[in-house]
């Protein structure tokens, strides 16, 4: 069997289950953050003595819910403990997994593009995307190490570390717009948000809570930091997804990522999506305590989202007259030939396509049009230097009922 119509498998059943294990991480740590900053303060002197610091009454689903959080740790710890990792763990493994099929296994195809960087090997640009992953981890767990903690035992302040965070993501962006092609940096700079997510389980948040249940056991007095910094690296966390969402989303259109300034694209894109979430999370605050909710943050990430799609706007289109010309089947098979028929002919087929006859065209007309001057993400890193007259050629080619020969 063909290894690139296996290929093609692997890539759409790991997506799949990369999307619904996703779903389990971001549904289940919007709930915990939202659970997290809408507790009140119990009034039974009952939940007072069991160590009760919050609770919250809820309803879904036909039934009444009273979630309570103990701090530091309930005095006696119940037989079954239900555990929030492989929800993590899993999404990272199968996104790695995605990124390793479709990237790094054809990296002269789609992670390497020799008019923004010529790599020596595609194994260098193997190597350099995975220092993204771990370099950004390492940096980012040193930073809160140095700003995230006023003094021994005590969880500090999140402004420095945040700000510093965003200075080395914007760093990164726009490093990894001048090495790898559009595309592909889009997608790393979002798995290097991930990466340190899903790390932020793995080495601090399970651990901690972890730590804190075998000093219950050993009836040791239960250091409070553990939680804290658990905590806050669970924040972390939460501001990282909208932005790690809209990293991966925005490289299936061509249109963000293959300008000159690429990376401030991405950089705007995230920085909104943060600000978003930001707006959401203190909702939860201002709810419980009766304040004002600070929707000037979303309303500055909706604004910086506006500003992006005005300053992305495509050029004026062509007269009329002209639109109206149609193209023939022979001018658009020029083009075929030189900017398609490397990867779409009767011997290479990628993604199952072939282009090398009338009725192939005809059949994938639709594709064409949305690929190519829709979407504009082929040919893939414009490998083939298509221009703009030739994109607009197809256009009017499948405007005028994509007429063959």
């Amino acid at each position: 069997m063909d290894l690139t119509y296996l290929l093609d498998w692997a890539n759409l059943l790991l997506r799949w289950a990369h999307v619904i294990v996703a779903i389990a991480w971001i549904g289940s740590s919007f709930y915990f953050v939202f659970l997290d900053f809408s507790l009140v303060k119990p009034s039974s002197p009952e939940l007072k003595a069991k160590g009760v610091d919050g609770e919250l009454w809820a309803v879904h689903g036909g039934g009444f819910y009273n979630p309570q959080k103990y701090l530091v740790a309930p005095k006696t710890l119940p037989e079954h403990l239900h555990w929030f990792f492989w929800e993590s763990y899993s999404t990272w493994l199968t996104g790695f997994a995605l990124f390793t099929v479709m990237y790094l296994f054809n990296a002269e195809t789609f992670l390497i593009d020799r008019n923004v960087h010529a790599w020596g090997a595609p194994w260098h640009a193997v190597a350099a995307a995975l220092a993204f992953l771990v370099v950004f981890w390492l940096l980012y767990d040193g930073i809160c190490r140095l700003l995230g903690e006023r003094q021994k035992g005590q969880v500090g302040s999140d402004l420095g570390v945040g700000v510093a965070v965003l200075l080395f993501v914007v760093a990164a962006s726009w490093l990894a717009c001048q090495l790898f092609a559009g595309r592909a940096a889009f997608l790393l700079v979002g798995a290097m948000l991930a990466t340190a997510m899903s790390a932020n389980v793995f080495f601090w948040i399970i651990p901690g809570q972890k730590t804190v249940i075998a000093q219950m056991r050993a009836g040791q007095p239960v250091e409070a930091i553990h939680g804290q910094r658990a905590k806050q690296r669970s924040v972390h966390n939460t501001y990282f997804t909208l932005p790690v969402l809209i990293a991966m989303l925005s490289n299936h259109y061509g249109w963000l990522y293959q300008g000159a300034w690429n990376w401030a694209v991405l950089v705007v894109l995230m920085l909104a999506g943060a600000l978003i979430r930001h707006s959401f999370v203190a909702r939860h605050k201002a709810l419980v305590n009766g304040v004002r909710v600070p929707w000037e943050y979303a309303a500055i990430g909706t604004v910086l989202l506006l500003g992006l799609a005005v300053a992305l706007k495509p050029p004026p289109r062509a007269p009329a007259a002209a639109i109206a010309t149609p193209a023939t089947y022979a001018e658009l098979r020029a083009v075929l030939d030189q900017r398609c028929a490397v990867c779409h002919n009767a011997v290479v087929a990628q993604k199952n396509v072939a282009l090398h006859t009338p009725e192939l065209v005809k059949q994938h007309a639709q594709a064409i049009y949305q690929q190519s001057v829709v979407l504009k993400l082929m040919p893939q890193n414009n490998a083939t230097q298509i221009t703009e007259a030739e994109r607009e050629l197809i256009g009017r080619w499948f405007k005028a009922g994509a007429p063959g020969p």
